[in-house]
């Protein structure tokens, strides 16, 4: 992989948890490159650190040791103001749970809309409702969308004004077979299209779309 081809990148990431005076190790030495247009799967077993990786590799966290690039530019000894600016403008983040992704009160519409202005670009936004089925739902709340189509207008708004890197936490785990299909199929669209998407999973159908997979054990890549 060239530089030129890849968007984010970690060299060395450390992170700890203290417990009882002591620091458990969530990651240890962690060096991944994410590149556009791709999907990138991080797995591995339940605890082996996959969610504190991608908080910070999105920024939501800074780690102990390491250092992390977005588009060239380290964010690791960035300011909390700064930091946040990056988050918005070059970062799309999709957590696990669909109702955690969405406002009640906006449509779909609303939330491109909304995604639009915080990133300062409204490109792709009527492609993204095509890419994921979703133009049939445009005026409805989350509340009368299905579990998978909330987790898609959550892409949807993740991927609006073409951010650096969609980074999404287990999207699947909380939806039924068909659901999460029509998911996988969203991520495929949205990498096909050029967004660079990471993601961490267990479900195997998601891992089998992914261009690249890496392997957490205890904190480490393997292999």
């Amino acid at each position: 992989m060239t530089h030129d081809e890849r968007v984010l990148w970690c060299e060395g990431v450390e992170y700890g948890y203290p417990t009882r005076g002591e620091s458990v190790r969530a990651l240890s030495g962690v060096a991944l490159s994410v590149p556009r247009g791709a999907i990138t799967a991080v797995v591995g077993p339940s605890g082996s650190g996959k969610s504190t990786l991608l908080k910070i590799l999105a920024c939501l966290e800074r780690p102990e040791d390491g250092r992390v690039w977005i588009d060239g530019t380290e964010v690791t000894g960035l300011s909390a103001r700064t930091r946040r600016a990056m988050r918005r403008s070059r970062i799309g983040y999709v957590f696990q749970d669909p109702a955690d992704n969405l406002l009640d009160y906006l449509t779909v519409s609303g939330h491109l809309a909304l995604a639009a202005r915080l990133r300062g670009r409204d490109t792709g936004a009527d492609a993204l409702v095509d890419v994921l089925g979703l133009a049939h739902r445009a005026g409805h709340v989350p509340r009368r969308l299905s579990g998978g189509e909330q987790q898609r207008v959550a892409l949807a708004f993740a991927a609006v004004g073409s951010p650096s890197v969609v980074v999404a936490d287990e999207p699947t785990a909380q939806l039924d077979r068909s659901s999460a299909a029509r998911v996988v199929e969203a991520l495929r669209g949205l990498a096909d299209r050029g967004q660079a998407i990471l993601l961490a999973t267990h479900d195997p159908s998601v891992s089998r779309v992914a261009d690249r997979i890496v392997e957490l054990v205890d904190g480490r890549v393997e292999g």
